[in-house]
């Protein structure tokens, strides 16, 4: 209760929980004069439209009204009440609770001395994990530290290596005999594994070099295993936990902090013995991910510690890495696009990875190519023009539509010509003439498609609930008809519809996906179409999605997990729809893509109406006051300059009327006249 604390504390927690640190935890700030702005996580902001002033220790969004100090900021963005979040930041800034009362407070504070068993626990292993490198038992894996991976005494004790020894219960005996720590709590700290909730419990890590993982207090939180006999996962981190969540933790990030301070700039690798080889050769602003996809969280937690917001990715060479780069920006674009974070891409295409890079050059070598990296914008032209041979017609339209799609996302129009100009001389191969005709025709294309980032303006009202109708349709059929998983995520490709536009049923969606990489791997989409995996399609149609999903919504605590239960118990009138599935489904589908080419045909009105046309009088004037030649085809001098002056107005046109015959042919196939071709 709110009373349960003194007044004393509550202002002492306001005086010491800085904004600027509790806002940037949670979403990126970037300093603007003396305040800082970022995009407001309380309404559908696509702009920085929040201010936070260091100042006046408040925060206020110009759109939506938002505002307050940082505890109020913590009780609407985490929904947690008021004494949860003065408690979690008197604790983070180690100021002295008074007059604690009550079984809330009795509740947190087993909550708390529970934690601090749980750390204790993995603050002991860490120390018997270190005394098993340096025994008989941990030779080989020594050499492998010091030969391998060029390691010395020094890093290895900086960073806490140690090593767990091929047994199968020797952690849990010295634990639970030695150490009496009560079972549950080993447990719970993901060290052991008890089998099939039967008496037999056994190591996790076994015959594996461990590193620690620390939070940003230094405290151990999880371990990470590499594979010293070829046995799969070749990496092994700790589960989550009470005290790890691995979405929320960078490696290595409590050591680099102080220097991405310092050089104002983070480096991000993909494993954690990258970190270690990289710091033990002094590049020390390096931390890595911990198995999973970067996402905005870690990177707001990076850009705290760099005023201009450098974050340079630099990911292994391979295919692989190539991937996982593509999955970063594809999270971190939008704030990247609105100048939030300055993201850039390393990638040593004659090296493995940074370590194999540095066996042959110095560390000034590779901060050198760090300063010199490219812009995410460029990296992605790179990779849209490598390997392709543009004399073939097919793939140069291919390379075509990729860029447009790309330089229509860039909302600066100086920076859009700047990239337009770019990509044309690429495209021409330094012919002047041809660069200048492709710019001309790529800003024609882009000014087409740049309809996708401004979609909520020309919806209609009376579409939006027509919308989250046939949305919640495609839920339904997805879960209740796994046979038409993959033809639906084939569907959405072809269509190009890329999200959906109600927000709880995008979150439902994306939990979906999360469940289904979950289980069979990040690349899952990607076999799934490439093979004809008969093993794999089945365990991908296997997934029983309608009880794993209101559990996994419930945990993320997502407004979504309210509304699960409509789609996993659909009512009758929905439930008709499973009678006839494809064909009703091609229905929804047509209609989800007909919204969307409506709203694109009202911005093709709209760019239409905007050009001022060039009239027939205006032709003859110029060629009366231009002519020399004397030529007696005036009529077909004027119609050309009719359709040159007009050129814009005439492509919108074009495309409109092309989109309105789209349209006509999704309404034959949504009403069932449609004759596959």
């Amino acid at each position: 209760m709110v009373h349960s604390i003194h007044p004393r504390t509550i202002q002492e927690v306001k005086e010491k929980a800085d904004i600027v640190d509790v806002i940037s935890e949670h979403i990126v700030l970037k300093k603007k004069g003396k305040e800082f702005v970022g995009i407001c996580p309380f309404h559908d902001d696509t702009k920085p439209s929040m201010t936070v002033s260091p100042s006046k220790q408040f925060y206020y969004c110009f759109s939506c009204g938002a505002g307050g100090n940082s505890i109020k900021f913590l009780m609407e963005f985490t929904r947690a009440n008021f004494s949860d979040v003065v408690l979690s930041l008197a604790k983070k800034n180690n100021i002295n609770v008074e007059n604690l009362e009550g079984p809330q407070v009795e509740a947190y504070k087993k909550q708390l001395s529970r934690k601090e068993e749980l750390y204790k626990i993995l603050r002991v292993t860490k120390n018997w994990f270190k005394s098993q490198l340096n025994n008989s038992l941990g030779v080989e894996a020594m050499k492998y530290l010091i030969s391998k991976r060029n390691l010395n005494n020094k890093i290895i004790d900086n960073f806490e290596l140690g090593f767990a020894p091929n047994s199968w219960n020797d952690l849990y005996n010295y634990l639970s005999k030695v150490e009496k720590f009560p079972i549950n709590l080993i447990l719970a700290s993901g060290l052991v594994i008890s089998k099939d909730n039967s008496d037999k419990i056994y190591d996790r890590f076994r015959n594996r070099l461990i590193v620690p993982i620390h939070d940003m207090q230094g405290r151990v939180v999880a371990f990470g295993g590499r594979s010293l006999d070829g046995q799969e996962p070749k990496y092994l981190n700790s589960p989550e936990s009470e005290i790890f969540e691995k979405g929320k933790m960078l490696f290595a990030f409590e050591k680099a902090s102080s220097h991405i301070r310092k050089r104002d700039k983070a480096i991000i690798v993909e494993g954690y013995f990258d970190v270690i080889s990289l710091h033990s050769r002094g590049i020390t602003n390096s931390v890595a991910s911990l198995g999973t996809a970067l996402n905005k969280y870690q990177i707001s937690q990076l850009c705290r510690c760099t005023d201009n917001k450098n974050i340079i990715l630099n990911f292994d060479s391979d295919n692989a890495g190539r991937l996982a780069t593509e999955r970063v920006i594809k999270e971190v674009e939008s704030l990247s696009l609105h100048d939030q974070i300055n993201l850039k891409i390393l990638q040593l295409n004659d090296f493995k990875d940074a370590d194999e890079y540095l066996n042959s050059h110095t560390p000034e070598d590779y901060f050198n190519l760090i300063d010199n990296s490219s812009f995410w914008i460029d990296w992605e032209i790179d990779q849209i023009f490598n390997n392709k041979d543009l004399t073939k017609s097919d793939i140069f339209q291919s390379v075509i539509f990729s860029l447009v799609k790309l330089l229509s996302k860039l909302p600066q129009s100086s920076t859009r010509t700047h990239y337009l100009q770019k990509v044309s001389e690429r495209l021409s191969k330094g012919q002047a003439r041809l660069a200048i005709q492709f710019e001309q025709d790529l800003r024609n294309q882009v000014k087409g498609f740049r309809w996708h980032g401004r979609a909520k303006k020309f919806e209609q009202p009376n579409e939006v609930s027509r919308r989250e109708k046939n949305e919640s349709e495609i839920i339904i059929y997805y879960l209740h008809c796994p046979n038409l998983r993959l033809f639906i995520r084939d569907e959405f490709l072809k269509r190009e519809i890329n999200s959906f536009n109600t927000d709880y049923i995008q979150k439902i969606w994306e939990a979906i996906s999360i469940i289904e990489e979950n289980n069979l791997g990040l690349n899952y989409l990607t076999e799934l179409k490439q093979s004809n995996n008969e093993i794999l399609q089945n365990e991908f149609s296997d997934i029983n999605l309608i009880s794993l999903l209101p559990d996994y919504l419930a945990i993320d605590n997502s407004e979504s997990s309210t509304k699960i239960n409509f789609f996993v118990n659909p009512n009758e009138l929905f439930l008709t729809m499973l009678n006839n599935p494809k064909d009703n489904l091609l229905g929804t589908l047509s209609l989800l893509e007909r919204y969307n080419s409506l709203k694109r045909c009202r911005h093709l009105i709209e760019s239409w109406r905007s050009q001022r046309l060039k009239t027939l009088e205006n032709c003859i004037s110029i060629l009366i006051d231009n002519s020399s030649s004397g030529s007696s085809d005036t009529n077909k001098e004027i119609d050309e300059l009719f359709k040159d002056l007009n050129s814009d107005a005439i492509k919108f046109q074009e495309l409109y009327y092309l989109e309105r015959q789209h349209i006509n042919y999704l309404d034959k196939q949504r009403c069932g006249n449609f004759i596959a071709s």
